[in-house]
């Protein structure tokens, strides 16, 4: 996974490929496969997977029943 640092920059990193995929999944729910189609032109599967694994981790996403969600937050 690209994270920036000295030697990869902010834009060669994953983190600007998070928020396409994110807005994609805030409109609807997607199987893995849909939503690598829709995004296939902009992303490799190497960079997919890695921005998946960071949404998950940071608990944007959720898979259930093979369909990924966009987890809601509560405001407090």
């Amino acid at each position: 996974m690209k994270f920036p640092n000295k030697v990869t920059p902010y834009k060669r990193s994953i983190l600007p490929k998070l928020p396409s995929i994110l807005a994609l999944i805030k409109e609807k729910d997607y199987t893995v496969t849909t939503l690598y189609e829709c995004v296939s032109d902009s992303l490799s599967i190497n960079e997919f997977i890695d921005a998946l694994d960071c949404l998950f981790a940071l608990g944007q996403i959720t898979l259930r029943n093979e369909v990924l969600h966009y987890v809601k937050r509560n405001s407090i």
